[in-house]
């Protein structure tokens, strides 16, 4: 296993897939994966010569549960360590949901003298609740009824959002995959209580408008149509107008976890997208 520890003692795990020499592509997953959600990307642009790099968010998968810094600034951090450690350059960045959110406040805080480009995919950016400045977001009163449903049976809760919303399943005539299923359960089933807990509060309460202005490099934000877990309307569509001279690419009927029910479109935009 490769693995790393952060100034404030937090063991962070790491998979670096392809030739070491070539282009840098960093991945950053959803709520409450690991870096194996990645698996089929990685595995297509490690093929075709670059070096794909996933970590696991502190208190997910391998790495270890601290009790504090669960928070974007924290993972940020992190993934700023990370890019340190390895010595990366002109960094392809690209991150999922709460991993797009990761993705946005590293440029946010860190810049992007390592970064080359960037893809918001199904991404939380700029804000998922509902405020007076973002009136389209989702009430507070949603979340709450994640964090209740979590605390009261939070195996049956990750069971329910992978059979359900997170890849489209409920929708009528969807092909649904078992194996699919399981293998967001479990990866949900390793990560940290507290960790898992907190995070839903990183994802849906932190504002990501003034990190998305800072953006200098070429931008792809690829969302799904018919995303039930981050709508469409009040993630991507304002993404696309808050980062200048961004690319914004719409999956017709698209899920949130685009990386695997749209995975031959995805691994296809994301090599031509990295080539470009």
């Amino acid at each position: 296993m490769s693995t790393f520890t952060t100034r404030d003692g937090t063991l962070i795990y790491y998979k670096d897939w392809g030739p070491k020499d070539g282009p840098v592509v960093t991945f950053s997953h959803g709520w409450p994966l690991t870096a194996d959600a990645w698996e089929a990307q990685m595995f297509h642009l490690a093929s075709h010569g670059f070096r794909c790099i996933a970590h696991d968010r502190r208190g997910h998968g391998r790495s270890s549960q601290p009790w504090d810094g669960n928070h974007m600034d924290q993972y940020a951090d992190d993934l700023a360590e990370l890019f340190e450690m390895l010595d990366l350059k002109d960094v392809m960045m690209v991150g999922h949901s709460t991993g797009g959110g990761e993705v946005a406040r590293f440029i946010g805080r860190h810049g992007t003298h390592r970064v080359a480009k960037a893809v918001l995919m199904g991404a939380v950016p700029p804000i998922m609740l509902k405020t007076e400045a973002n009136p389209g977001g989702l009430p507070m009163e949603v979340f709450d009824g994640f964090r209740a449903a979590y605390l009261a049976d939070r195996s049956q809760f990750f069971l329910e959002v992978a059979s359900g919303p997170f890849f489209n399943f409920n929708r009528p005539g969807a092909s649904i995959s078992e194996g699919l299923i399981r293998s967001w359960w479990a990866q949900g089933m390793m990560s940290g209580h507290k960790n898992a807990y907190d995070c839903i509060k990183a994802f849906s309460e932190t504002d990501f408008t003034e990190d998305l202005k800072r953006f200098d490099v070429p931008t792809l934000i690829v969302h799904g149509e018919d995303d039930q877990i981050v709508p469409i309307a009040t993630s991507a569509m304002l993404s696309s107008s808050l980062v200048e001279g961004s690319v914004l690419k719409i999956y017709p009927g698209g899920s949130h976890s685009l990386g695997d029910t749209s995975k031959e479109q995805l691994n296809a935009d994301l090599l031509e997208f990295a080539r470009s």
